[in-house]
């Protein structure tokens, strides 16, 4: 089980086939979405990732927000998510998950919360049909009706479609398809709509219901922080330097002082 990622949603735009067909697709976009911490079964009872998107200014953070992130030493985010996955799916922290992480073609399950819509009435959110548009019924076109019994049962049941509140609510779209990626500019294209206004934080992660490409990276594309590659290749560099030095010539035996 791999390890999704948290994009921000761009907005919508098409793109066409060579066939000409044109292809309606969501971009989402990975704001620097780096591994900011691990989850452990010895530590916390489950084998995650803690990731982060988008940036932060550290004056608005309290001090246990900048020490967790002084740890991982990444800079603050704006988003923190967590993903369940495998033991041997773990990616190092730092490291930053890049748009490749999906392959084209496969499909993806994506969350994100709704717009709201404030307070709506029963035909907006529940495609009631409204009462008839004639004269009788004067200003009344629009309500939904009877919501009661009469004395038996004598009250509203709790759960009945009414008006209220609208939208703000966790939405996930399941099996839509990853069209394009881009590397460079860190752009995920997915087939059809998302839930949430353009700017919202978007969780994309691999399809439930749906197989998982042969070809898709485990335990994922990423690129690793600068600090730990140049480690790395100063390490490399002093392995090279002490393999070329020659072995040094055994010191020869003091001579003999005269007179012994």
């Amino acid at each position: 089980m791999r390890s999704g990622v948290i994009a921000q949603k761009v907005g919508m735009t098409r793109v066409f086939t060579d066939a000409g067909e044109h292809v309606p697709v969501t971009v989402l976009r990975l704001a620097k979405c780096q591994v900011v911490a691990h989850r452990t079964k010895d530590k916390n009872g489950y084998v995650a990732l803690q990731l982060g998107s988008g940036t932060r200014k550290p004056k608005n953070l309290t001090k246990a927000d900048r020490g967790h992130f002084a740890v991982a030493n990444v800079e603050p985010k704006r988003k923190l998510a967590e993903f369940r996955v495998a033991e041997g799916d773990l990616i190092p922290v730092g490291a930053e998950i890049t748009a490749d992480h999906f392959v084209v073609g496969q499909f993806v399950d994506v969350t994100g919360t709704s717009i709201g819509k404030g307070f709506a009435g029963g035909m907006k959110r529940w495609n009631f049909g409204g009462l008839r548009a004639s004269h009788g019924v004067s200003i009344s076109h629009r309500s939904i009706g009877s919501t009661g019994g009469r004395q038996d049962p004598g009250k509203t049941f709790k759960n009945k479609k009414m008006p209220g509140h609208m939208g703000v609510d966790r939405i996930t779209t399941l099996n839509l398809k990853v069209v394009q990626t881009d590397i460079e500019r860190g752009l995920i294209l997915v087939e059809g709509a998302v839930p949430g206004a353009k700017g919202g934080w978007i969780t994309v992660r691999d399809a439930v219901k749906k197989a998982l490409p042969k070809d898709a990276p485990k335990p994922g594309k990423f690129r690793e922080a600068a600090s730990d590659a140049k480690s790395a290749k100063a390490e490399a560099k002093a392995e090279t330097k002490a393999d070329a030095v020659p072995a040094e010539a055994p010191a020869e035996a003091p001579a003999a002082e005269k007179g012994e």
